[in-house]
This record gives structure tokens, C-alpha cells and sequence, in this order.
């Protein structure tokens, strides 16, 4: 069999504040929804936005970071893999929903948009655990000046 893939990457903003659920085995598992949007021109020549709206589960220790530091409006990025769940109503009609499985995340929101910045590669977190002041610090330090750019 051919080898495939499946996988998704967005950047985008939160739509609300992520749902946490405990499942039975005693795993978290957080939903949400992230907002993307694209900008095209029409014939007319005037620009539109579209927004995108996508669903997104985490589990584990994602679903914690998400519960933690995630909240409406952040802005994230996201990879995961597409997943189409189904199941049956009382009724015996059959829903669909498909959801982005978050493997990865990173918070890109600053402290005025959101929460502070950091990341959890595969589940495992790697926060930034200086002070704020400390946090400054290094941005003030890193900040790239005009004399810096080389054209």
C-alpha cells in the first residue's frame, strides 16, 4: 500500500472558550474551535474576507495546556491530523462532525491578546517558565533595529 498523509496545520484564533470534559479513563479532553481566514478578490477587484471556522479536539496533557492557557480569542498554531467521527442519535439518524486531533500546539498570543507564549511538541510541554519581567527582558534584547537589516 502506498504510503499517505494526514495532516493539518493552521494558525488562527480561538472562537471560544475550549469545553474540558474528564473521560471515563480519567484523560482530559478539551474542544474548541480555531478561526482561519483567507482574503480573495473578486472580479470587481474588491477584497473579501472568508472566515473558516474548524473543530479541534486535544487529550491528555494537550487538553490540560489548552484548559490552562487557552482561552477565547488566543491565537494558536495548530498541527494535527483530520478525523470524521459518526454515531447514531436516539432517533437513528447519523451525524458526522469532523475535527482536527491536535498533536501540536503553540501559543502565539501576547499577553494583551491572550496568554503568554509557549509550546507543547507531541503532548509534552516546553512553557517558558522565566518571570514576565525576566520574559521582557529578552524581548527588549532580541528586538531588531533598523541598523540590524543588512539592505
Amino acid at each position: 500500500m502506498a504510503r499517505s498523509v494526514n495532516k493539518a496545520t493552521l494558525i488562527g484564533n480561538v472562537g471560544k472558550d475550549p469545553e474540558i470534559k474528564v473521560a471515563s479513563n480519567g484523560n482530559a479532553v478539551a474542544t474548541f474551535s480555531l478561526a482561519t481566514s483567507d482574503r480573495t478578490k473578486d472580479q470587481t477587484g474588491t477584497w473579501t474576507d472568508r472566515t473558516e471556522w474548524h473543530n479541534l479536539v486535544a487529550f491528555q496533557r494537550l487538553a490540560e495546556i489548552v484548559r490552562d492557557y487557552v482561552k477565547k480569542g488566543s491565537k494558536l498554531y495548530v498541527e494535527g491530523r483530520i478525523q470524521t467521527r459518526s454515531w447514531d442519535d436516539k432517533d437513528n439518524q447519523k451525524h458526522y462532525k469532523t475535527e482536527i486531533v491536535v498533536n501540536d500546539l503553540v501559543l502565539l498570543s501576547g499577553r494583551g491578546d491572550g496568554e503568554s507564549g509557549g509550546s507543547s511538541r507531541s503532548g509534552v510541554s516546553s512553557y517558558d517558565q522565566r518571570q514576565p519581567a525576566q520574559t521582557d527582558e529578552l524581548v527588549q534584547s532580541t528586538e531588531i533595529t533598523d541598523d540590524d537589516i543588512p539592505f
